[in-house]
């Protein structure tokens, strides 16, 4: 009778677990303005981090290397939130997440007077999220503070249709008034154009430039040409930190 009882219970157990949903593959950062974005758009936003290589790939890569404009240099623990940043003969180490770390000019260390110190802090701290949005921007689609909407479709310069998605923010990042067109290849769902807007309200961007040259890092794809956008080299991405990470 207990067997029997189990076979009879077993099939309903089996169907409940076979029903329950399965985890989003591109989950909202927490903070992400679900409720007004467009779920085209963030269906979009979706084909964009898979084109890429997935979430989990993006989730897993541990350090991002790069050069922006031809002389600010980063190297990011995106795990642990630790920036090395160089620009000429300035060395900052620093943690993103708590704004805290040490900086070095010319070799010396700068601690004697700390207004100075928090002044550099914040300065990289701003480079570093300047800087990274280049490199990184099509990965933060659905980021804390993001509301996302299906602009329309438009062709790129080689006529090919795009999605155009627009991004606007709420109390986040540097400069949380901006606003950014993101323009995804339906062949391709990769962004391969971008629009910049100082103010939302604007009427017409400030900047456009191309996002091409993608290529291969580790899991992921990255891309380094914005045509006459500041320059984006060095490109590399490290599973183990570099000991250069840590050291003046």
């Amino acid at each position: 009778m207990k067997i029997r009882a189990w076979l009879l219970v077993s099939p309903l157990l089996l169907a409940a677990c076979a029903s329950t949903p399965k985890p989003p593959e591109n989950p909202a950062c927490a903070g992400f303005d679900t409720a007004r974005s467009d779920p085209r758009a963030i269906a979009i936003a979706d084909e964009v981090m898979k084109a890429m290589g997935g979430r989990a790939a993006w989730d897993g890569t541990r350090c991002l290397r790069w050069t922006f404009a031809g002389r600010r240099s980063h190297l990011w623990d995106k795990q642990t939130g630790d920036l090395r940043f160089e620009d000429g003969q300035r060395v900052v180490l620093m943690n993103v997440a708590s704004g805290q770390g040490r900086v070095f000019e010319g070799g010396a260390e700068v601690s004697n007077d700390a207004d100075k110190k928090r002044k550099l802090l914040d300065d990289a701290y701003k480079a570093w999220v300047n800087d990274s949005y280049w490199l990184v921007a099509p990965y933060k689609l659905k980021d804390n503070g993001v509301t996302l909407t299906h602009a329309g479709v438009r062709a790129l310069a080689d006529g090919r249709p795009a999605d155009v998605l627009r991004l606007q923010f709420q109390g986040v990042g540097v400069t949380p008034d901006n606003a950014y067109e993101m323009y995804v290849g339906q062949d391709t769902h990769l962004v391969e154009q971008w629009s910049y807007f100082k103010h939302r309200d604007d009427a017409q961007p400030a900047m456009t430039t191309p996002w091409a040259g993608w290529k291969r890092y580790g899991g992921i794809l990255l891309a380094s040409d914005h045509g006459k956008g500041p320059a984006t080299t060095d490109i590399a991405v490290f599973d183990v930190p570099p000991p250069a990470l840590t050291k003046p």
